[in-house]
């Protein structure tokens, strides 16, 4: 049966993939952006657009911020299946200059949907967390019961925060409530911010990127496929309040990372060793037997062909 879904940030990166596998399997989808200028609003409307291709009757588009209380109201009083709530600032090291702006949006934003979703119809509440919870925690690979009480910038902090504040709707009102950890996510319409495409960009505009760590830190990439396929099961299953992990469990070295790209582009990059922030880890690694276990969950693209397929539509789009 098909479902009517709010998703927010829908037009970014996960969220136009996300609009585009909800669409594409039938359901009925609001897309809720306010297509700010973290990057190119032009590139946000246009990875709407090309996810609308899957389904444009069946999609609404509503240019709105989450903070704007009245509005999250309105649009959840017309009664959903679901939320699939992936608006926010992003970023670990950008949240460290502009705490405040991440708070507002990450926390408020998330309180607001949450309580919405209260009185309106208690729809599923899928919401998108991040890995940096962890912290620089010793558990590896990261697994799901870790306390992940000692994030490091404020960005990890404000997802933790949400956490448990879904936690709250959920005990108090019986909100289903599956927060994923994603780990770190690539793939065609990625944010310009992001290490893939900044790789990239680098070999096109002649600019020098920092290499944190000399390149020596191992991360768990996770092509955006597979995140959203982890998206889309947790959209299908009331399970109560759950903290579930979405990565492939394979972390690669970002030096080999980069090296797959210079090879596929044939150029080097310019990278500048540059010392590790202490916002950052050195090592992600994605324990996902709990997605597995209750979502079904198997990451099909490995990173080799992830890189491809990026590069492929880099060179398409941006180049």
């Amino acid at each position: 049966m098909a479902l009517r879904i709010l998703v927010t940030g829908a037009a970014g990166f996960i969220g136009s993939h996300t609009t585009e596998a909800l669409l594409s399997r039938g359901d009925r989808v609001v897309a809720l952006d306010n297509f700010n200028d973290y990057y190119s609003p032009e590139r946000k409307r246009k990875n709407l657009e090309e996810a609308s291709a899957a389904g444009r009757e069946r999609l609404e588009v509503v240019e709105g911020d989450i903070r704007d209380r009245a509005l999250v109201r309105k649009l959840l009083s017309t009664g959903f299946d679901a939320i699939v709530h992936l608006a926010a600032m992003a970023g670990v090291r950008a949240s460290v200059e502009d705490p405040w702006l991440y708070y507002d949006v990450n926390l408020t934003g998330t309180l607001n949907l949450l309580d919405a979703a209260r009185e309106f119809g208690k729809p599923n509440f899928v919401f998108a967390s991040t890995s940096s919870a962890y912290g620089a925690t010793r558990v590896v690979p990261f697994v799901e019961t870790d306390a992940s009480d000692r994030p490091l910038a404020p960005y990890p902090a404000s997802k933790r925060a949400a956490e448990l504040l879904g936690h709250t709707y959920h005990h108090l009102h019986g909100i289903d409530f599956t927060a994923l950890r994603f780990f770190t996510v690539y793939g065609p319409r990625g944010r310009p911010d992001m290490m893939a495409y900044k790789v990239l960009d680098t070999m096109r505009l002649g600019n020098e990127i920092p290499l944190y760590n000399g390149g020596r830190m191992h991360r768990d990439w996770t092509y955006v496929s597979d995140i959203v396929s982890g998206v889309v099961a947790a959209t299908d299953r009331r399970l109560g309040y759950e903290i579930v992990n979405l990565g492939r469990g394979e972390p690669v070295l970002l030096a080999d990372f980069v090296e797959r790209i210079e090879e596929l582009a044939g150029r080097k990059a310019r990278l500048v060793p540059t010392p590790m922030m202490d916002a950052d880890v050195a090592y992600t690694f994605a324990d996902i037997g709990k997605a597995r276990r209750l979502l079904g969950y198997e990451p099909r693209v490995d990173v080799a062909e992830g890189v491809q397929r990026f590069y492929a539509w880099y060179t398409a789009n941006v180049a």
